[in-house]
């Protein structure tokens, strides 16, 4: 069993004895550590927004959070499956004190987290995070006499809410999406991407729509990262259909890869590039990714005359980057992309409509569209941390191998080659080192990543 405490929340197996895995207790005691860390923030506020994604735990999760926050004196408004973006959105809609979104992304199916957040929707940072873990070891929480106990308020619109929010930004045009006649094909991994997916396509003017694993079971049809490796099925439905492009998402619909007219990846690493290209065209500005991602946005962003930064891994910290710098884009080369003329999350679905209208107005394919752009590959690779790895010492260790070049190790150690880099990091939500490389070639990265090894 598995429980990571981090910046990215309280993420574990389900299941096993209280603190081995994220447990009913567990789940409790979290949830009641949040609701005093927000009190002490906001000891008006009365309100939290609680959405889910599709997994098969999430209604017994759902259930001791909302039990929890009545427990603790808090109202809370229940907006149901919901995307983690959709959540986001909700708690400034709601103009509530928090919110906690129930899903382990792109983890598998035995996993479910509580992500948290603020009353701007956005994730906590680190010190915020190591606050409500003190909170939950010493159970430093006190729960409500029965007169204050809170309410439960379910709202079903969110969904649709968001579509419109997408639907009114100014980069969006549902106009020429609508004359291009697309056919796009999804995989929504059978979670809350199925609800929701088709609802925005159709919102937004695509001719036909085909979708596969549609229905949020929580039963995933194969494992939930949008990776290369797990896509072969949405490939070939784009060939077969004929489809004009595929879209992925991850169970919480917070990343977002590309399948071009041909099946084959567009790079979940070039989602990022391409919505910052389309988004530079037309308001440029300054852009941030983390240490992880790829060179081409930097590349992109030089183009039109501007700053690229980079940042430690995690999403918190491109948003903490972004805002530093003024960036009018930015995100992670997972997919995630985050657009502050919308809000400050990672979000599939704005993606998707920066995307499809860049590609209606491209006139071109989207295989055609990603030769634009310059060609970097990636190898990414994972190693099993056990209880006796010795993280900081192996860190140190490549520091000083490599102390001659360039070296970044704000998050883990990252170095920076002339034409390619390493990064060697402990993962935020997975007992891992994570080993990622970039080369101008497949092999050129392999081989990186081998002598990292």
């Amino acid at each position: 069993m598995s429980l990571i405490k981090s910046i990215s929340g309280i993420r574990g197996t389900i299941g096993g004895k209280s603190g081995d895995g994220l447990s009913p207790l567990d789940i409790v005691k979290f949830t009641a550590a949040y609701a005093t860390f927000i009190r002490s923030k906001n000891p008006d506020s009365q309100a939290i927004v609680v959405g889910r994604d599709a997994r098969i735990s999430g209604e017994m999760v759902r259930q001791l959070v909302v039990g929890t926050l009545i427990g603790m004196g808090f109202d809370v408004t229940d907006i149901g499956l919901a995307t983690t973006p959709t959540t986001e959105l909700a708690v400034t809609m709601e103009k509530a004190a928090g919110g906690i979104i129930l899903t382990a992304s792109h983890n598998p199916k035995q996993w479910n987290a509580l992500k948290l957040l603020n009353e701007k929707g956005e994730f906590l940072n680190a010190d915020e995070g190591n606050e409500i873990l003190r909170i939950a070891e010493d159970e430093a929480f006190v729960f409500a006499d029965v007169e204050q106990l809170g309410k439960i308020r379910t709202d079903n619109s969110y969904t649709q809410k968001h579509i419109d929010h997408v639907l009114s930004l100014k980069l969006v045009d549902v106009d020429a999406i609508r004359k291009a006649g697309f056919t796009v094909a999804f995989d929504a991994i059978n979670s809350v991407g199925g609800i929701i997916l088709p609802e925005l396509l159709k919102a937004l003017g695509v001719k036909r729509i085909i979708g596969i694993n549609a229905e949020p079971t929580g039963i995933f049809a194969h494992n939930p990262e949008p990776l290369p490796e797990h896509l072969t099925e949405i490939a070939e439905v784009v060939k077969e259909e004929k489809a004009d492009v595929g879209f992925v998402v991850d169970p919480d619909v917070d990343r977002l890869a590309i399948i071009t007219e041909k099946g084959e990846m567009f790079g979940e690493e070039y989602t990022l590039v391409s919505v910052a290209d389309y988004v530079l065209q037309h308001t440029p500005g300054n852009t941030v990714s983390n240490l992880s991602s790829t060179r081409a946005l930097r590349d992109i962003t030089e183009k039109y005359g501007k700053t690229y930064t980079a940042s430690a891994v995690g999403e918190v910290n491109v948003v903490a980057q972004m805002k530093a710098t003024h960036a009018v884009i930015g995100g992670e080369g997972n997919g995630g992309v985050i657009y502050p003329e919308s809000h400050y999350g990672r979000d599939a679905l704005v993606g998707i409509g920066l995307f499809l209208t860049q590609l209606a107005k491209s006139s071109k394919t989207v295989s055609e569209l990603r030769t634009q752009y310059p060609s970097y590959f990636m190898a990414k690779h994972r190693m099993e941390l056990t209880p006796d790895t010795d993280i900081d010492g192996l860190l140190q260790a490549i520091k000083t191998k490599y102390a001659d070049y360039p070296i970044n190790d704000i998050d883990g150690v990252k170095i920076d080659f002339p034409n390619q880099w390493v990064h060697f990091r402990r993962s935020n939500t997975e007992p891992i080192i994570r080993i990622y490389a970039e080369a101008p070639t497949k092999e050129e990265a392999e081989a990186l990543v081998k002598i990292i090894i």
